[in-house]
């Protein structure tokens, strides 16, 4: 799919990474378009499934949810009937914001935004009692974010 992006391609998305409110005739400024080029562009992007949605990214501590848990989940079971009695828990469960099947010792990565720890324990009883054969589940609170971002790396 990358052979169907360009430069000026790549660079919409670097500012669309940066900040989507802005008006297209904003983005096309900053990448030497004028307004309707610079919209079929982002349509293109869009159809391509390389943009995949513009949303509002909202501050945590601005809702409550200050507290971030890294959950590592080993378990004895692997069979399709286990894991999509998993996804369904997981997706039920708002405050877990991602979820990673994982290589490794881990079976599964989960990360939550919650309200503090108290918070964390009600979620934690409604997830083992969801899920059955899970083996062990560490949680592990971060005490700082040093980096955050969604913007992914990109050529040029």
């Amino acid at each position: 799919m990358t052979s169907q992006i360009d430069a000026i391609d790549w660079r919409i998305l670097r500012v669309l990474q940066r900040d989507a409110s802005l008006p297209v005739a904003a983005v096309g400024e900053q990448v030497g378009l004028s307004a309707n080029p610079c919209w079929r562009r982002i349509r293109r992007l869009e159809e391509l499934g390389v943009i995949r949605g513009r949303v509002a990214l909202v501050a945590p501590e601005a809702i409550g949810l200050g507290t971030s848990v890294i959950v590592a989940i080993r378990t004895r079971r692997h069979d399709p009937e286990w894991l999509e009695a998993f996804s369904r828990a997981v997706e039920a469960i708002d405050e877990i914001v991602e979820c990673h099947r994982m290589a490794g010792d881990i079976d599964y990565l989960l990360k939550l935004r919650v309200r503090d720890i108290a918070d964390y324990d009600r979620i934690y009883q409604r997830l083992i009692a969801r899920v059955p054969d899970l083996s062990d589940v560490t949680s592990n609170f971060s005490m700082e974010r040093l980096k955050e971002t969604t913007a992914l790396p990109l050529p040029l």
